[in-house]
């Protein structure tokens, strides 16, 4: 799980271009499978929602076989960040980031 959390909430500062993103929430986390010795495992993401100070995100890792190629999903989840300020006060994403960000969340 800190993997998973580490993982989105650099991604989510990366994406609204501010480092003072928090994790709000994590949904129900579903374990498909655990991760074999020897596999690495590979964490994707996709923009599900951006709201005005918000950003929700769906978060998938995947055990990946080096000698198969295979990929298999370990575990997902989705993720809710806000942009705070130095007080912890939600603050909004700036505009046109949150424009950019919108046309790519899939719904």
């Amino acid at each position: 799980m800190s993997w998973l959390d580490e993982t989105a909430a650099t991604w989510a500062c990366a994406l609204c271009q501010n480092p003072n993103m928090v994790t709000v929430k994590i949904d129900e986390t579903n374990f498909e499978r655990p991760v074999k010795i020897g596999n690495q495992v590979n964490i994707y993401g996709e923009i599900r929602n951006v709201g005005k100070s918000s950003l929700t995100v769906y978060i998938v890792a995947r055990g990946y076989n080096f000698y198969t190629g295979e990929e298999k999903i370990v575990c997902h989840t989705i993720f809710i960040f806000v942009r705070i300020d130095e007080h912890g006060n939600s603050i909004p994403i700036d505009e046109n980031v949150r424009i950019k960000l919108t046309q790519l969340a899939i719904n």
